[in-house]
This record gives structure tokens, C-alpha cells and sequence, in this order.
């Protein structure tokens, strides 16, 4: 592959730009977004090291053409783009018979109910509809290759080859960096709000079911970390991942479920006990309706997206720079039930910013995503149609943690006994 189009230049877009330019499989890097400074601020970092190699190029992503146009003899779309755009890079990519990877599975519009996308019928879509596409042209379509989903579906795989049959598989994920000042989210509010407050998907006795926000909450322990902290069910693409590929990738898995905690959690749960996340266009400011989420959104401040406003915040200093990543499987290996403990490390927030001017969120997600768009420039990706990150092969997963480890992202993996 030569020519590779980034659409979308934020925390996941750039790492992988900035990434691709020091790759020698790649000619041009075609960095694409709405925000000019954005664009320019990447490409001017990209062409710094490798002179010449990255163009910018301002896109209106609401017009699945737009992209088309830019895409014409790329060989590779990565799409970093809000979900809020739907499936037009996907459309675009099959119009111009182009690879293709996303961070996420797409969106759909709201129904007449005014009920948010479902996220389900985004999965059935891109694996039923757009899979057997990709398949008729001979190319592949890799989703959800950031770091939730995309490395915590690796670690999963991994999980897999300590069991002989799976029964449940339980994710966590503590984001605990905070800020002296007010700034409860380190990517958009309004994505962080939106997965918040909708019916997260939980995998359960062999189906995918829907259970309300902020529930299942329970106190969990994680090594190096001091305190337990509270998890709750969380909106999220791994365990619906989990649920549609049971049989054939997690060894007959019944149960599986996405836990999140943190700061972010807590802000947004006392906003929603509070009616103030409310999708209810009930509040009238000079003859406009408003819903309290559209307003809350509008007041908090926004992630921090460049350099200095970074390096900003980390002079002031931080309350907290802690997390934890940890995936826990359940089953049988050789006759004995057993427990699969994997825990993900990585350099934290303040470490990550210093060594590759990246937060922890950015770091993981940035170079988790970058990882899979790697193995497609190495074609390690035999497969053609769609597959998501929880369907590597036994060989993709060895490659993909072998470089991550390179990055400092190490697994520690322990089995533990359940029975004698």
C-alpha cells in the first residue's frame, strides 16, 4: 500500500498519520478533516520528519461523495471520523474499491421514536450488508481498532488459547486521570455523554440484550490501584462482538459483559440521576428548543486537542494518573474450571505525553488503532469482507501484541484455578 487517506485528524486520526509517515510501505498520507487548523497541524508534524509525504485536504464527511472524491486511487481509508456520519466513508470506500479500517462500527440515524442508533443493527449492517460488498471487490474492511474496542478484543483472543471451552468473559475498563481543573472528559463530551446515557448491551445466557444505564454497579479491586472503584454497564462494542462471534472466535461463550468506571463516570451518573442528560427538547432559549444534553454538552469544556493546551494542563498538574485495563475469562481447561486474568499496561497519562505527545487515552487508543492499520500495510490480513478486531486469527494476535509490546502496551496473564 502507498497512498493512505486519514479521515478524521483528532486524537485516534493524527497518531495514526504521524505513524504512517514513518513507515516505508507509504508514499503519501492524505490527512482529512473539517477543521483546517487540525489539518495543518498534522501534516505540518508529518512532513517535519518525512519531507513531503503528508497533504492536507478539508472534507465535508456529512457527504459520503465529498470522501469519494479525495479517495479516488487511495489504497487505504482510515476512518477516524465521530460516528455521527454514519456509513459514508464505508460507501465511499466501496465506490472507489479501496481497503478500509474504523475505530468503531458506524452509526445510524435515530428512529421515528427518537430512540438513539442502535447499535446492534449498526453491527448486523456492517458485517451483513457491507461484508459480502467488500468481499465482491477482493478487499477488507477492518472495524473497531482502537484501544476499547480493538486491543481489549486482541486480549480477549488471547484469553482463548488458555481454554478449552469459554463460559463468560467480563471487560473493564477504570479511566482515572483528572485534572485540576474542570475538565471531566479527555475526548468529545459529547460522545463520552452520549454512550453514557444509552441502554448499554450486556451478552447473557446466549443472548444480546439491553439493561439501563449506570446499572449492574459493583465495587472492583484492580492491581495497582488503591482503592476499589465502582463499575458500571457501559455502552460499548465488545461485548455485542463477543455475543455475535460466541462460536465461532470465544470456544462457545454464553456471558459477556463491558464495565466501565472513573471520573467521567461518576460526572456524567450525577447528571443523569439529575434529569440533565434529559434527550427531551424541553427547554425553550429565544424561541429554540433545546434538550438539557444539547446544553450540557455546549457548557463542558471540550477535550483537549493540541499540543500546548496539554502540555497546559499537565503543568497545573494532575489529581490522578491512573487506570486499569483487565479482561477476565471463564471456562474449562483440561477437565478443571479456571480463570484467564489479563491485564493490559501501558504508560500513563503524563509518561505518555512525554515520550510521544500523547495522553494515556490518546496513547493506547491512538496506537492501538494504529497497530491493525499496520498489519494491512504488511499484509497480514488474508481475510476479505469485514472483520472486526475479535476475529484475528491465532498469527494476527501473535503480530499485534508483538508490536504492541514494542510500544510499551505489555499483557500480564495469569491462570487461575477454580476447582481441583
Amino acid at each position: 500500500m502507498e497512498k493512505i487517506l486519514v479521515l478524521g485528524v483528532g486524537a485516534q486520526g493524527s497518531t495514526a498519520a504521524e505513524r504512517l509517515g514513518e513507515h516505508s510501505n507509504v508514499e503519501q498520507i492524505i490527512c482529512a478533516d473539517f477543521d483546517t487548523h487540525a489539518v495543518d497541524s498534522i501534516v505540518s508534524k508529518v512532513n517535519g520528519n518525512s519531507p513531503g509525504k503528508a497533504k492536507g485536504i478539508q472534507v465535508d464527511a456529512s457527504k459520503k461523495e465529498d470522501i469519494a472524491m479525495i479517495a479516488s486511487d487511495v489504497d487505504l481509508i482510515v476512518d477516524a471520523l465521530p460516528t455521527q456520519v454514519g456509513f459514508n466513508a464505508v460507501e465511499a470506500a466501496l465506490e472507489v474499491k479501496t481497503n478500509y479500517q474504523n475505530f468503531t462500527a458506524g452509526d445510524l440515524p435515530a428512529g421515528a421514536d427518537g430512540e438513539a442508533p442502535e447499535w446492534l443493527k449498526a453491527f448486523e449492517m456492517m458485517f451483513e450488508h457491507y461484508g459480502p460488498r467488500f468481499e465482491d471487490i477482493g478487499k477488507t474492511a477492518v472495524i473497531c481498532t482502537g484501544s476499547a474496542p480493538g486491543l481489549i478484543n486482541v486480549v480477549v483472543s488471547d484469553a482463548m488459547r488458555y481454554l478449552d471451552t469459554c463460559e463468560t468473559i467480563n471487560l473493564f475498563v477504570y479511566e482515572g486521570v483528572e485534572a485540576k481543573r474542570d475538565l471531566p472528559f479527555w475526548w468529545s463530551p459529547e460522545v463520552a455523554l452520549g454512550d453514557m446515557v444509552e441502554r448499554p448491551y450486556v451478552f447473557e445466557d446466549g443472548k444480546i440484550i439491553q439493561v439501563d444505564p449506570f446499572s449492574g454497579g459493583n465495587f472492583k479491586e484492580f492491581k495497582g490501584v488503591e482503592e476499589p472503584i465502582r463499575m458500571v454497564n457501559h455502552l460499548h462494542d465488545e461485548q455485542i462482538l463477543i455475543g455475535m462471534h460466541a462460536d465461532t472466535h470465544f470456544k462457545g461463550c454464553r456471558n459477556a459483559n463491558f464495565q466501565y468506571g472513573g471520573v467521567g463516570v461518576e460526572y456524567a451518573e450525577g447528571l443523569y440521576n439529575r434529569g440533565l442528560l434529559s434527550q427531551e427538547k424541553s427547554i425553550d432559549i429565544g424561541g429554540e428548543m433545546y434538550s438539557p444534553f444539547e446544553l450540557m454538552v455546549k457548557m463542558l469544556p471540550p477535550a483537549p486537542k493540541y499540543e500546548h493546551e496539554i502540555t497546559e494542563i499537565l503543568e497545573e498538574g494532575l489529581k490522578s494518573d491512573t487506570g486499569a485495563m483487565l479482561v477476565q475469562a471463564f471456562g474449562r481447561k483440561d477437565g478443571k474450571d479456571v480463570r484467564v486474568d489479563t491485564y493490559v499496561y501501558a504508560p500513563g497519562c503524563a509518561e505518555a505525553f512525554e515520550r510521544s505527545g500523547l495522553t494515556g487515552e490518546m496513547y493506547l487508543t491512538g496506537q492501538g488503532g494504529y497497530l491493525f492499520t499496520e498489519l494491512l500495510l504488511e499484509n497480514k490480513f488474508h481475510q476479505k469482507g469485514v472483520i472486526s478486531a475479535d476475529m484475528l486469527t491465532e498469527s494476527q494476535v501473535a503480530s499485534y501484541l508483538q508490536k504492541a509490546e514494542a510500544l510499551d502496551i505489555r499483557l500480564d496473564t495469569k491462570v487461575v484455578p477454580l476447582s481441583s
